[in-house]
């Protein structure tokens, strides 16, 4: 079943200053319609008393929810789909226990890893990192532009097609080469939520992509 993936993808993350909650309602407002809620630092029982209000808030604009990892949420929330950061997790399993229904996203670093992720039904692949994150800390290697571009050559002459959004330290200054690339999108947080305007920089960064 395939499935609308939007061309950015924002990610909320533990902030002192601002809750989840308050990153997805300011969001939102800006346009968002493809929201990821990356937490952290809570039990699943404190996720869920967070997640049922953003996934009200996401509904009243339209949008998409995605969860990642804890995809045991999915049945109990108004949630669409989840993003599995373990590489190495077996996607065929999650998606039986998820359902064809639900987006099944996965993050990879190399090509066997995308090469597994399709053969396991996942919908999009997270692939990068693309620079220095603090966000998700790291010793992956840098791709680059350069290696979005291997990246889809060697898809191409595997006959391999899924949508590869590219996440890890994008800024707005990046989008426009990587586009180009042949990517289907970018993965966007600390670009966003560490900005002296979080509704601003979604915006700048959505003028680039549509």
């Amino acid at each position: 079943m395939k499935k609308y993936i939007s061309k950015l993808h924002y990610l909320t993350q533990d902030l002192e200053n601002s809750s989840h909650l308050e990153q997805v309602e300011i969001a939102c407002q800006a346009g968002c319609k493809w929201i990821q809620y990356r937490c952290l630092t809570k039990s699943d029982e404190d996720m869920l008393e967070e997640l049922h209000p953003i996934a009200s808030v996401c509904d009243d604009w339209g949008a998409t929810l995605i969860v990642t990892n804890h995809y045991q949420l999915l049945p109990l929330a108004d949630i669409q789909g989840v993003h599995i950061e373990d590489m190495n997790a077996d996607l065929k399993i999650i998606r039986q226990q998820i359902g064809e229904d639900k987006t099944l996203g996965a993050s990879a670093t190399n090509f066997e890893q995308i090469k597994n992720h399709i053969k396991n039904t996942a919908d999009y692949i997270g692939c990068g990192p693309f620079a220095h994150t603090d966000t998700k800390p790291n010793d992956n290697e840098h791709w680059g532009v350069k290696g979005y571009q291997e990246m889809i050559e060697k898809l191409k002459v595997k006959n391999l097609e899924i949508p590869l959004i590219a996440a890890g330290g994008v800024k707005q200054k990046d989008v426009e080469a990587l586009l180009k690339t042949g990517i289907h999108g970018v993965a966007v947080s600390a670009a966003i939520n560490k900005s002296e305007n979080l509704a601003q920089a979604y915006k700048e960064f959505h003028q680039l992509i549509f």
